[in-house]
């Protein structure tokens, strides 16, 4: 059973990246394909990053750090899904609003992945 709740909350996580898609500038999803893509390569990254530096990433979760590292997250992962459009100021404005996402709903976003 655990394994259709790690899939419904990437389909959910592909919605709100459709959704921060849709309200920020400078940040592009071409579908919801690639917003699942995307999801998918945002909490694969959180995760490596996490194993390296031993702390969550998160927009809010751990200050201007994982903040920052949030954007930087978003922003690297158009390189590895090309359907994906990200400038810096939208990565920053992306962070910011998948972290007030995060704060209301939690499990919806991308850097929430359970361990």
């Amino acid at each position: 059973m655990q394994f259709f709740g790690h899939i419904i909350r990437f389909i959910v996580s592909a919605l709100v990246l459709m959704l921060v898609g849709w309200l920020v500038p400078h940040f592009s999803v071409s579908g919801f394909g690639s917003a699942l893509l995307l999801a998918i390569v945002i909490a694969l990254l959180g995760w490596i990053i996490e194993a390296v530096i031993g702390t969550r990433v998160t927009p809010f979760g751990r200050g201007i750090v994982g903040f920052l590292t949030s954007a930087l997250v978003i922003w690297f992962a158009q390189f590895i899904i090309p359907s994906v459009s990200v400038t810096i100021i939208g990565a920053l404005l992306a962070a910011l609003v998948i972290g007030i996402i995060d704060l209301f709903a939690p499990q919806a976003t991308p850097f929430n992945h359970s361990r």
